[in-house]
């Protein structure tokens, strides 16, 4: 086994320690500590597969191959022991965790909220991060920095940990941790390592003396100490606030767009009509007064209120989550709840919440699966649970309930300035009615609280059902809307009423959002509340600044309908009102809510498919491999083709080309081989290279070598029976100077095709010509 120097320990107990400062920043994406087990796990790991490695005195691919066998077999208790066998014996989920981490847990950071605790793979990142800096800084530091220890040497083993602290700025957040105290560590202990390692090269060129130590130790507590006063001072004059810091998160749209689904105001009257009597799901924990969320509409198309895509959202979107859910940028929060849903007869992806969670976990059968499939937006507190939530789901869950003042509390509070996605195709009568219900109000709520109420007084409630007085359309595009202001009575239930007032609100200059959810009766002390089809409403929200988003209800209570007693005549002019045509497409009863099937049908006959996470483990070993091997065949298919047309020349060519298939070796090792010289000359040139890299011993036998291929070619005499010789002496030759070499050397010459020689191939084809 090959002795680890003990500058090679130390080398390697400060590249660790800066690993361990640079992955640090992590912090501001997990939101605690918890990470750090996974990266001091890959620090361990990478770093002791490089040392068994060295040890074994294997080569760098076996290494490397040790390395990835050590990254699935010791990773399961460091970052998903949940999913492990007792912990810490690999189970299959978290070995292809491991394997999706390592590909795809970059992108997930960016999009998950923080603090990041979902999916169960995301701890990888880290994991991973530092299993391939320890493991090639451990490589470099055992193999390659002992030739020629210098400080640029040195130098370039800090790349690593800087590449991990710039990504832990980047995978992070506007916030910072100890950003001033890490900075300055890492450069104090960066330059300490640098110039202990330079004062050692010193002393062994020139010797040492007291009076030359002190001032060197001298000189590197000045530097030192300079390097923190001015790091210091440079960060506090131009650190960026936290708004400014470029994060990669702030430049990443989160790819789950809302408007996959359909929105669920549209399905309203399915509700009121089909599941009036149906048991959607049971609800544990409200308090009286409770109003279950269950999508918030800020984007009106002409058509229908719908959430807006990624690319118009206002707020953040919906971004994946973990157990811990992020707060609302706009809120006054009061009363806490503890809320349990076990889904019956519902069926969609909109999760029923109430108000602003804290925390949510799934509880049903495959609920580890499906934690990835979660999606939540921390500004109208609504989720959505991708993969659907059907009978038999049940989930529990934390929240906080917004305080809402009373209209005197807000007379002097003004609207919170949002920006808000568009709004399209607005009838002419709408922007009229706002302004007559608004009045000459001073205030904005006061002007809100007026649309709300002229709303309610002169309209009246009907589903359209047959036990309804009068008839009244589903629906809420620009012609429904119309007709609810201009027919002789308004009549429509809250899918008409929330999707008029918002788009009224908007047209006074305010953001407004519809939102859809239940609103169940809750006795006092009720333990399991039971929801219903029938108990689905809708109402308006709008934001004050300081408060957060306030709701209304401008859907009338009064059902019963006046009925006109004296039909006016038919020869009466009747006013003509200037309609959009209506799309045929459009129900007039029910704008149907579509249904997403995502579940397979069994078929006998089917051939047996090879699942998708044997292709994704698959194609993570083998296409790192092919990238490794591809190129190294093509080369050594070169090499041989190359010595197939030396060896097989004839007898004096043969013998020259086994000498330029030595130089040639040599220079795919990284010597330098003169381009134009006798071959002694090259020899001399190679011998005194092996010399000053250590390896003397191993070229010795180059210039007794050279004089005899010299001789073949020049003597002019039959060299037949000394060729075999000539090549299996070039042979041994090379095989030792690459042994000595190393296996780095070793490993990178087998990517080299070297063309030297090929002067020297001419001088002795011209030599043995002119006798």
């Amino acid at each position: 086994m090959n002795r680890i120097t003990a500058a090679s320990w130390g080398d390697l107990a400060v590249l660790s320690v800066l690993s361990l400062v640079a992955v640090a920043g992590y912090e501001t994406s997990f939101g605690d500590a918890d990470f750090l087990l996974a990266a001091v796990g890959g620090l361990l790991v990478g770093t002791g597969a490089a040392l068994a490695g060295t040890l074994l005195r294997v080569g760098v691919l076996p290494t490397v191959l040790l390395a990835i066998a050590a990254y699935f077999v010791f990773g399961t208790p460091f970052t998903m022991p949940a999913q492990g066998l007792f912990v810490v014996v690999p189970t299959l989920d978290s070995l292809t965790g491991l394997a999706f981490g390592a590909v795809y847990g970059w992108a997930d950071i960016l999009t998950i909220g923080t603090p990041i605790e979902a999916p169960y793979y995301i701890a990888a990142v880290p994991y991973v991060a530092t299993w391939l800096v320890s493991l090639v800084c451990s490589l470099l530091v055992l193999r390659w920095l002992p030739r020629r220890g210098s400080v640029l040497r040195a130098s370039v083993l800090l790349l690593g940990p800087i590449v991990l602290y710039i990504s832990g700025i980047l995978l992070g957040t506007d916030e910072t941790f100890l950003a001033a105290v890490r900075g300055i560590a890492f450069a104090v202990i960066a330059l300490v390592w640098l110039a202990r390692r330079r004062s050692k090269i010193v002393e062994s060129e020139r010797g040492s003396d007291t009076r030359s130590l002190v001032r060197k130790t001298g000189g590197v507590a000045v530097v030192v100490a300079g390097a923190i006063v001015v790091g210091a001072a440079a960060g506090l004059a131009w650190s960026p606030a936290a708004g400014d810091r470029f994060v990669l998160r702030d430049h990443v749209t989160p790819p789950f767009d809302a408007r996959e689904f359909p929105s669920p105001l549209a399905g309203f009257r399915h509700y009121t009509k089909d599941l009036a009597e149906e048991s959607l799901f049971t609800a544990t924990g409200l308090e009286p007064g409770d109003v279950i969320r269950l999508a918030s509409m800020d984007s009106y198309t002409g058509r229908l209120w719908t959430v807006a895509s990624p690319e118009e959202a206002a707020d953040g979107g919906y971004a994946i989550v973990g157990e811990t859910l992020p707060q609302p940028p706009l809120a006054d929060l009061g009363s806490s709840r503890d809320v349990e849903i076990d889904v019956m007869s519902y069926d969609d992806v909109w999760m029923p919440m109430v108000r602003y969670g804290q925390t949510l976990r799934l509880l049903d059968k495959g609920s580890n699966e499906r934690a990835g499939d979660l999606r939540y937006n921390p500004d109208n507190g609504t989720a959505v649970l991708t993969s659907g939530l059907s009978k038999g789901a049940k989930y529990e869950f934390s929240a906080e309930v917004q305080n809402e003042p009373d209209t005197d509390a807000l007379l002097d509070v003004p609207i919170a300035n949002l920006a808000m996605p568009p709004v399209d195709d607005v009838p002419d009568v709408v922007a009229a009615k706002a302004e007559e219900y608004a009045g000459d109000a001073a205030t904005a709520i006061e002007q809100i609280r007026g649309i709300e109420q002229g709303l309610k007084s002169n309209g009246f409630l009907s589903h359209g059902l047959a036990s309804d007085s009068v008839a009244s359309r589903a629906g809420h595009g620009a012609d429904r809307l119309i007709e609810l202001f201009t027919r002789s009575q308004m009549v429509g239930d809250e899918e008409q009423y929330a999707a008029a007032m918002a788009l009224m609100v908007r047209q006074l200059g305010y953001p407004s959002r519809v939102v859809m959810g239940f609103a169940p009766e809750i006795p006092q002390g009720a333990g399991s509340v039971e929801v219903l089809g029938a108990d689905v409403t809708a109402w308006v929200e709008v934001p004050f600044e300081g408060v957060g988003w306030v709701s209304f209800r401008p859907t009338p209570d009064e059902v019963d309908v006046p009925q006109e007693q004296t039909p006016k005549p038919k020869s009466e002019p009747q006013p003509q009102v200037r309609q959009p045509p209506r799309s045929d497409s459009v129900d007039d009863e029910l704008l149907s809510t579509v249904e997403i099937d995502d579940t397979e049908e069994d078929d006998p006959d089917r051939p047996f498919q090879i699942p998708v996470w044997v292709w994704f483990a698959a194609g993570s070993v083998l296409i790192p491999l092919l990238i490794v091997f591809v190129p190294m065949i093509i080369v050594a298919i070169a090499k041989a083709r190359r010595r197939n047309r030396r060896r097989l020349d004839r007898p004096d060519r043969s013998s020259a080309g086994a000498w330029d298939e030595l130089v040639d070796r040599y220079a795919e090792l990284g010597f330098e081989p003169p381009a134009l010289g006798s071959r002694l000359q090259v020899a001399a040139a190679l011998e005194r290279q092996s010399a000053e890299q250590g390896l003397a011993d191993s070229a010795r036998s180059l210039t007794p070598l050279a004089i005899a291929v010299d001789r073949d070619v020049f003597a002019g005499e039959d060299v037949s029976g000394v060729v075999d010789h000539r090549w299996t002496e070039a042979d041994a030759t090379a095989a030792a100077v690459s042994a000595a070499a190393g296996g780095f050397r070793r490993f990178v010459a087998k990517y080299r095709i070297s063309k030297r020689g090929r002067s020297v191939k001419r001088a002795s084809r011209g030599g043995r010509s002119s006798r």
